[in-house]
């Protein structure tokens, strides 16, 4: 069963009032000169500051800009690559460390169309790559010997601004079944672990089992223990970031609770809404949960289902703890935040609980094969596996991205592909909760 309701589609106007003063006001350091990437820049309060910066000089910049990045040496260090030594003044004077670079942004969309037009085959991924400037393209293992050359002979042609190289894994969607095994196609139908991602199986059916006790009322218990925001009666009002949800014989993972006209709704992947209409919070199909409203697979990938209780309130909050195990407890969800690349972010599913690590590329888009390519994702090196997709990634108190796929696994490591957030929420109407009530920020 696949939807794809583009007509639901409404505008969201994003407060953006005060960023500038916003961005500034988080500095803590004075103007430095830091024209090299070595030298020690400012810093900035967080993560969500320095993006902010980080699209104010863009945008005050343009096309003399291409691209920024934060420096994980030192901590929220936003450094902008620059094409000039002007621009490169002026970048530094509101506070950043400017990089002098020899590609555009111009140029690297350039590379990035020509294999959006045909240039990429199946099993592939790319984004630009700000701390290198150029694109970076990324076969994984079921891209033949053939594909392989015609990759490499695209990138001789591309004058040093496109990169190749293999990923160990399989580029594919992290849904999975029931069992915790594999996963399955857009029609439901299952398919084999042959990605060698089968530590799957072994998690998966913890994973359910904790996670549906917890969409029971079992999150509750931990909800309050390390006082980010969720009460112990609150969290059985419904499942959390990261716990397990059920639909016709597949498992995905919720990503974030969320508000649509002040009714209860939650987001988590496309390919988990194409595959079922309705979903509930246990593997027996027991406990109604929620209804699709809209689901985008490909070119997007996220799905909005309506809780099936109009009178639940769900707590925006992310569970540290969706398997069950007696550890962590919640992370209070305060709003949304765009993604940058050196950005520290965190991902609760179902599969393989929480795990972290940085976001590497914006804007890329993966070639799963069968046609499904998705656009505009969030590209990191933070592990995940089937049974994961859907789930929350979050900076400390910010949601930022929907778990899409990748490759790899949690015991040898991958890549994983994340639908942005604000994206999500801008094309739904939908807003996240504030924890005390009324509107949460968004970014």
């Amino acid at each position: 069963m696949s939807h794809r309701r583009k007509d639901k589609k409404r505008a969201y106007v994003i407060a953006g009032a005060g960023v500038a003063a916003l961005a500034t006001a988080a500095v803590l350091l004075p103007y430095a000169s830091a024209g090299e990437d070595s030298q020690p820049g400012p810093q900035l309060r967080t993560a969500k500051a320095a993006a902010l910066m980080g699209s104010k000089l863009a945008d005050e910049n343009g096309d003399r800009t291409a691209g920024w990045f934060l420096d994980g040496k030192s901590k929220n260090r936003l450094v902008m690559n620059v094409l000039d030594q002007e621009t490169a003044e002026r970048v530094e004077q509101s506070g950043a460390t400017a990089r002098i670079v020899q590609n555009s942004k111009a140029e690297l969309k350039k590379v990035s169309d020509t294999l959006a037009g045909g240039a990429s085959v199946a099993g592939t991924a790319w984004s630009v790559d700000p701390r290198t400037n150029k694109v970076s393209v990324l076969a994984d293992r079921t891209v033949d010997a053939e594909g392989w050359s015609s990759l490499n002979k695209t990138a001789a042609g591309m004058d040093g601004m496109m990169s190749v190289k293999r990923s160990s894994g399989e580029f594919k969607p992290f849904h999975g079944d029931q069992s915790g095994g594999g996963g399955m196609d857009d029609d439901g139908a299952g398919m084999g672990d042959d990605d060698g991602s089968g530590a799957g199986d072994g998690a998966g059916d913890g994973a359910g089992d904790g996670a549906g006790d917890a969409a029971a009322g079992g999150a509750g218990d931990g909800a309050g223990d390390d006082g980010s925001g969720a009460g112990d009666g609150q969290a059985a009002e419904g499942v959390l970031g990261g716990d397990a949800i059920f639909a016709a014989g597949s498992r995905c993972s919720l990503g974030f609770n969320v508000e649509v006209d002040g009714a209860p709704a939650f987001l988590t992947a496309g390919h988990c809404g194409n595959a079922a209409e309705q979903w509930t919070s246990d593997e027996a199909g027991a406990e109604a949960l929620g209804t699709v409203a809209d689901s985008q697979f490909p070119e997007s990938d996220f799905a909005i289902l309506n809780y099936d209780d109009a009178q639940a309130q769900p707590v925006s909050a992310v569970n540290l703890d969706p398997l069950g195990q007696g550890q962590g407890g919640t992370q209070e969800i305060t709003g949304a935040a765009e993604a940058a690349v050196g950005m520290q972010v965190q991902r609760s599913g179902s599969t393989t609980g929480v795990t972290d690590g940085e976001v590497t590329g914006l804007d890329a888009t993966v070639n799963y094969g069968g046609g499904d390519i998705v656009n505009g994702l969030i590209q990191t090196n933070v592990c995940a596996e089937p049974g994961d997709s859907g789930g929350a990634m979050f900076s400390e108190d910010k949601a930022v991205g929907l778990t899409s796929g990748g490759s790899g696994d949690c015991t040898q490591g991958g890549e994983t592909f994340f639908q942005p957030v604000t994206d999500a929420l801008e094309a739904t109407g939908a807003e996240i909760p504030a924890a005390g009530g009324g509107q949460a920020e968004q970014q």
